[in-house]
């Protein structure tokens, strides 16, 4: 039974995600991209991918010359949307990692301590071990166990987590090893009748012999969502932020 609820989130999930909704939202981020600095962003979804306008750091509102340097980049991107698509198009984002995890569960891992209680399932997972992954990226998530919480009506993912629980060695350790303790957790929730990705926080402990050590760290809130229409297009992305 867990494998088939899954396998209707999993559906639901994906159908969601090929509707390329577009939102206005806040989002509060603190990563290797912030330099481990809370950065607020005014961020706007396109075809293309996300465009973002940074507000304050650390609570502070951004200085009015960092600020022009903000309307600057994003000037350029409006002139030359093209140069950021094909920026874009390599970029792999939260929610389709996500998605990617996921449409691994139904045969790579089992389950336990399953429960329904007010609409709303709960479950853990663990490697299956009759299952043997084929690449790279199945054999780290092979090592991972975690938890998932899902919408019993809606069937839709609420939050999961992913943890390691051994480390990962690739290349026979010579190219790098992933750290137990590298997770991934993804929270959902409804807002104004659609389902939104409201948290996502990632940390990856790795050491590699071309890098001594590789943290890749990630806290993401998001809030005030505003939906937007299908067809906007970069340039009014911009406009948008820029408001």
């Amino acid at each position: 039974m867990p494998q088939s609820i899954i396998e209707a989130m999993i559906a639901n999930e994906n159908a969601a995600a090929a509707r390329h909704d577009h939102y206005l939202y806040i989002t509060y981020e603190r990563s290797d991209r912030t330099g481990g600095h809370l950065w607020q962003e005014r961020v706007v979804d396109t075809d293309a991918g996300r465009l973002r306008l940074l507000l304050a750091e650390d609570g502070k509102p951004i200085s009015a010359e960092r600020h022009m340097q903000e309307l600057d980049r994003l000037s350029a991107i409006a002139a030359d949307p093209a140069a950021f698509a094909r920026r874009q198009s390599s970029v792999l984002n939260e929610e389709k990692r996500a998605r990617e995890m996921l449409e691994e569960l139904p045969h790579d891992f089992l389950f336990d301590d399953v429960v329904l209680e007010n609409g709303i399932w709960r479950m853990n997972f663990r490697p299956n071990p009759s299952y043997t992954p084929s690449s790279i990226e199945e054999r780290i998530l092979h090592n991972m166990a975690g938890r998932l919480v899902i919408d019993a009506h809606d069937l839709r993912l609420i939050h999961m987590d992913f943890h390691l629980t051994q480390d990962v060695s690739i290349g026979f350790g010579l190219l790098a090893n992933i750290r137990a303790g590298t997770n991934f957790i993804s929270d959902h929730q409804i807002a104004d009748g659609h389902w939104h990705t409201v948290h996502i926080a990632t940390q990856v402990r790795a050491r590699a012999i071309l890098v001594k050590s590789l943290n890749l760290n990630l806290d993401l809130v998001r809030t005030d969502f505003v939906s937007l229409d299908r067809s906007l297009t970069i340039p009014q992305a911009v406009a948008l932020l820029e408001k």
